[in-house]
């Protein structure tokens, strides 16, 4: 099936500092409110506690709420609105992790009713230790770290046939996680160091399609997470199951497009490599849209129906579908063009794409 006629041909490289400059702002922004709300909004899955989601008949504020706990000591639990505001539902998150779970439910129901009145219902109460919270969020981080280092290697022998540096640079990774190790290291530091530390490697290993999706599956992450910062939504095992998600869905996006790219690579060896990169993404263009559309209607209608359950996951799909279907044209694509001018220069007329 055809979405768009074949021929077209939209300059998407000559466009590429434009996606550039779009995409630092978002990612620079991700890191300010990351750093404003001091760190992302973790649920009581990473943070450990007690969450009690309530449902009021009548409208009344955070703050009223939190007047209306002071009488069970509770008045610095976090209130969040939960889900549509007509439902009138809340997330009280207690943030004690030595407060009693048997009869928690009622108190917190006497006591809103003592304030508001009857129409008060206790939907759930869940409570989560520090210890298990805090594992839960290291092996989260883990998963992520360890989903694009696996990536890494498999493009690098899907594309480029180097099986044996791909594997030399997971050997080395393997050695940096053993000094972060001995260091003492923290997670989210060590996470950091990490992704870097496999960049560098790419680069310095020549695995230009690796360096590409590697740079582009961690800028869709990126800006998914500084749109639940934005919007202060909770990041919780549901979110971290969404990532993983984006993750394969841009990566399926972007392979479509290396592909593409490494055959006509062999097809047109005399055209600029730059020409060459253009006309593979206009090829695979509606394939691209048409697989990314219907996914969206159908996260969409996750989204508008599903209940509250299910809306931060397929909030969280939609944001990184649209950014992930971006990525695999303005981001992954791109940076082959920039590793190709850095090691061979764009002036060389010559040679049109890095020889094997």
């Amino acid at each position: 099936m055809e979405f768009i006629k074949p021929g077209i041909n939209i300059n998407f490289i000559g466009r590429r500092n434009i996606a550039f400059m779009l995409s630092g702002i978002l990612i620079v922004c991700t890191i300010l409110l990351l750093w404003w709300h001091g760190g992302p909004n973790y649920g009581v899955d990473f943070t450990g506690g007690v969450i009690v989601q309530v449902r009021l008949d009548k409208k009344h504020t955070p703050a009223e709420i939190k007047k209306a706990l002071q009488a069970i000591q509770l008045e610095d639990s976090i209130i969040q609105e939960f889900g549509d505001k007509n439902h009138l539902e809340f997330l009280i998150r207690i943030k004690k992790t030595n407060i009693a779970l048997t009869g928690l439910d009622e108190k917190v129901k006497q006591a809103l009713i003592a304030e508001f009145g009857k129409g008060v219902e206790i939907r759930r109460v869940e409570m989560v230790g520090p210890r298990v919270g805090k594992d839960l969020r290291q092996k989260a981080l883990f998963a992520i770290f360890y989903s694009l280092l696996f990536i890494a290697i498999y493009i690098s022998g899907r594309f480029e046939l180097k099986w044996m540096m791909a594997i030399i640079m997971a050997g080395s990774l393997a050695f940096v996680v053993y000094v972060t190790a001995i260091i003492g290291m923290s997670v989210t530091w060590f996470i950091i160091f990490a992704m870097m530390a496999i960049l560098v490697l790419c680069w310095m290993m020549k695995l230009k399609y690796a360096l590409g999706a590697i740079i582009a599956l961690v800028h869709d992450v990126t800006i998914t997470i500084g749109m639940f910062a934005f919007t202060d939504k909770e990041i919780s095992l549901s979110i971290v199951a969404a990532l993983l998600t984006i993750v394969g869905y841009s990566l399926n996006d972007t392979i479509i497009v290396f592909d593409r790219i490494r055959e006509n690579i062999k097809r047109l060896r005399r055209k600029p490599f730059d020409e060459i990169i253009n006309k593979s993404i206009n090829e695979t263009l509606s394939r691209t849209i048409l697989t990314s559309s219907t996914t969206l209607f159908v996260v969409f209608a996750l989204f508008i129906l599903g209940g509250n359950v299910i809306h931060n996951f397929a909030f969280a799909m939609l944001i990184g579908i649209i950014v992930g279907t971006y990525s695999s044209i303005f981001v992954a694509s791109p940076v082959l063009l920039l590793w190709h001018d850095n090691r061979y220069g764009n002036h060389k007329k010559g040679r049109s794409h890095p020889r094997k």
